[in-house]
């Protein structure tokens, strides 16, 4: 027996050895953790359970046969956040960089039906060079595996990605099916054709940084939704992430404690909004005040700066925010800051995540590119997102809700569940100025009557009352009480039931 469980042992420490000592130095050199390494920061101390530590590849072609390390370049298991059972799978840069062969894809495809069938959330760690070549169609046959089983999952289990190295070719589709990817500055890469085939290709000269770093990913295409400075703050912040998510598609939303109290006032608020009507502040100000103890997970916080979404939480349970941002383009809502939204409101009303939203928009962007690049459809992805949502949906217009604008802002009008609005708000089809010039057009030569014109449709619009007056809006409230009033209309819907008519899958306007 001895005998037996010291070959165990050493066998063990093998498997745990990856490519060996040299190649774990080198990927420490290179400011990065290993994939076992990086499961031990992001699961709780001691919880992690390995499964398929030994699985070696089958391929004899070129070579391989006499080149097997155990475990195959992938480390997967389970473990528990906080007390709550995960399920991951991370990349192993140091065994053949991290390349997907068909016994690497079997690894990863079987912990994946593990969580799809214990309905518990996964957390892939990428760090890889995409395809083991020397498979072939049988490495390309296992990504269609990984992939299809993204798709079966997508809306029952939160599936996290997070780019902790290069991640090219066919590795980058996962991700992109996942809800949620983070990468780490300077050290992760995503494209699905590297530099040296763009320059092939395209006679392109660029950077690996430059083609698909984080700064790329997180401002300019939208592909990843943070990036972190190192691999120890991102893995961090993911045990902070999960805490926001559910489990699943029907497990509610987590609650924690809070010493918060509900009715908190804040007078503060009554102050924010300034009393020019064209000067910004800062929405996330008025977030860190109604939510509890000002926590705020901002997701894509550095793209479509004019819309800020994000969780946050509200007497301890999990609450989806929406909300303009007046600091940036005065909150307008362009394609960007559209198509930001929208999938965030699906993924809330995937998880039964209540979502809270805060507006001061002054309508859509105009303009020849916004119109070309298809605002139409775009905008009509945050309409479409939000009438369809059947969650507890509570709406807070602070100051402006012009135009279409309005109702696309989770107004009453799409299911808009509790509507409230500050005495600041002002709710009209478009500006007075605007407004006067099309309605009084015969009187724009008489700059005093224009004028009073325009004070009078102020007086008449530039306010929350008329809406009011029909219902539109449920209650005018104080700023300061705003956190009273969200909480108490929350706890309120906590049991709200809303389906809507049975059908295969809807038609989102993609």
């Amino acid at each position: 027996m001895k005998a037996v469980i010291e070959e165990l042992e050493k066998r063990r420490a093998n498997a745990r050895l990856g490519g060996g000592q040299k190649r774990i130095d080198a990927q420490h050199s290179r400011g990065k953790l290993t994939a076992r390494e990086r499961i031990e920061l992001l699961m709780d101390e001691e919880s992690f359970e390995e499964y398929d530590m030994y699985v070696e590849h089958r391929c004899v072609e070129f070579g391989m046969g006499e080149t097997k390390t155990p475990g195959d370049g992938v480390v997967t298991g389970w473990g528990t956040i906080n007390g709550r059972v995960v399920y991951v799978f991370a990349k192993d840069f140091t065994v053949f960089g991290g390349s997907l062969s068909e016994a690497h894809a079997k690894k990863i495809t079987k912990i994946q039906d593990m969580a799809l069938k214990n309905r518990a959330p996964i957390i892939g760690v990428f760090d890889a060079g995409g395809a083991r070549i020397q498979e072939g169609v049988d490495a390309l046959g296992g990504y269609g595996e990984v992939f299809q089983r993204n798709v079966m999952s997508s809306g029952v289990i939160p599936q996290i990605s997070i780019i902790m190295g290069p991640c090219a070719g066919g590795d980058v589709y996962s991700p992109a099916m996942t809800d949620f990817i983070f990468m780490v500055r300077n050290t992760s890469y995503m494209f699905v054709t590297g530099p040296d085939v763009v320059k092939t290709v395209t006679n392109e000269t660029v950077t690996a940084e430059e083609l698909g770093g984080a700064k790329v990913h997180t401002s300019k295409s939208s592909v990843a939704d943070r990036a972190y400075d190192n691999d120890v703050e991102a893995l961090l912040q993911m045990r902070r992430l999960l805490d926001f998510l559910p489990s699943n598609n029907q497990a509610g939303v987590p609650v924690l404690p809070t010493r918060d109290p509900a009715n908190r006032v804040d007078h503060s608020l009554d102050t924010l909004v300034p009393d020019n009507p064209n000067s910004p502040y800062d929405m996330r100000e008025l977030i860190a005040k109604v939510a509890d103890e000002g926590d705020f997970f901002e997701i894509q916080d550095a793209f479509a700066k004019n819309i800020v979404i994000g969780f946050a939480r509200m007497e301890g349970h999990t609450v989806g925010v929406v909300a303009n941002q007046p600091m940036i383009l005065a909150g307008v809502l362009d394609s960007d800051a559209s198509r930001k939204a929208a999938r965030f409101v699906r993924f809330c009303d995937c998880f039964e995540i209540p979502i809270v939203t805060f507006v001061d928009v002054p309508g859509f962007l105009p303009g020849t590119a916004q119109e070309y690049g298809g605002l139409i459809k775009h905008g009509a992805k945050l309409l479409f997102a939000y009438t369809e949502a059947t969650v507890p949906k509570v709406t807070v217009i602070t100051r402006k809700a012009y135009g279409g604008a309005y109702d696309v802002m989770s107004s009453k009008h799409i299911r808009g569940d509790v509507n409230y609005a500050w005495p600041t708000a002002e709710i009209a089809v478009m500006g007075a100025k605007g407004a006067v010039e099309i309605i009084y057009r015969s009187e724009l030569g008489d700059a005093d009557k224009i004028a009073e014109r325009i004070k009078e449709y102020e007086r008449r619009f530039a306010n929350p009352f008329v809406a009011a007056e029909r219902g539109y809006i449920d209650e005018v409230i104080l700023p300061r009480n705003t956190r009273i009033r969200v909480a108490r209309a929350l706890n309120m819907l906590r049991n709200k039931t809303l389906e809507n008519p049975w059908k295969k899958h809807d038609n989102i306007p993609l």
